[in-house]
């Protein structure tokens, strides 16, 4: 499964080198919010007494980097995502990188357009819980995002989007001293954010 996920991104990746020749490149940082779905095992939840962990990255501050290619109607980069967060004593921390492509459409004459597309790459989740040992899991992700951009001028503009991924990583919870816990997947994860993109 991972080498097929390296496969996909390694297409992608090929396909956006294609795109370069013909439309012009952007680069751009983002910051927003993301929140996790965490599916727990029966084992997990029995000997934790039901852990909150989707309260580990929920709500929490997640920054990203991207650099792609822009045409009239179209868009299509690549973005690395960082979140990592705890609650109690439950610390988790995701990683993103994902291939995207985005319709443009335009609205009015001021420079603002709106954009929906499709996303698809690898998630890292790696689980730091105090009392715990490390674990993490390399997965699959695929998703959906949609948005707003407004051009400022000078090759600048502001974005502001929403992104809907299902993913596949999971990680293990092993007490230290104790054993093997449980398992808990990563099976969601939304983000917010607001971007600037610089165009060259």
């Amino acid at each position: 499964m991972k080498t097929f996920g390296k496969l996909v991104l390694g297409s992608t990746l090929i396909g956006a080198i294609g795109l370069a020749q013909a439309a012009d490149h952007f680069g751009g940082v983002t910051w927003g919010e993301t929140s996790n779905n965490m599916q727990k095992s029966h084992s997990l939840n029995a000997q934790l007494n039901d852990p909150d962990l989707d309260g580990a990255i929920k709500n929490s501050g997640t920054w990203g980097v991207r650099l792609g290619t822009v045409e009239d109607n179209a868009r299509f980069y690549v973005t690395y995502d960082y979140a990592s967060d705890t609650r109690h004593q439950y610390k988790l921390r995701q990683q993103n990188l994902l291939g995207s492509y985005d319709a443009l459409l335009p609205v009015g004459d001021q420079g603002t357009r709106l954009f929906g597309g499709v996303s698809a790459g690898l998630v890292s989740l790696e689980q730091e819980s105090r009392g715990f040992h490390r674990d993490r899991d390399v997965g699959l992700a695929g998703g959906v995002q949609a948005g707003i951009i407004q051009n400022l001028g000078y090759n600048v503009a502001l974005e502001g989007g929403y992104r809907y991924l299902r993913t596949s990583a999971d990680v293990q919870l092993k007490e230290r001293g104790v054993g093997n816990a449980g398992r808990a997947d990563l099976h969601s994860s939304e983000q917010f954010y607001v971007g600037v993109n610089y165009r060259f």
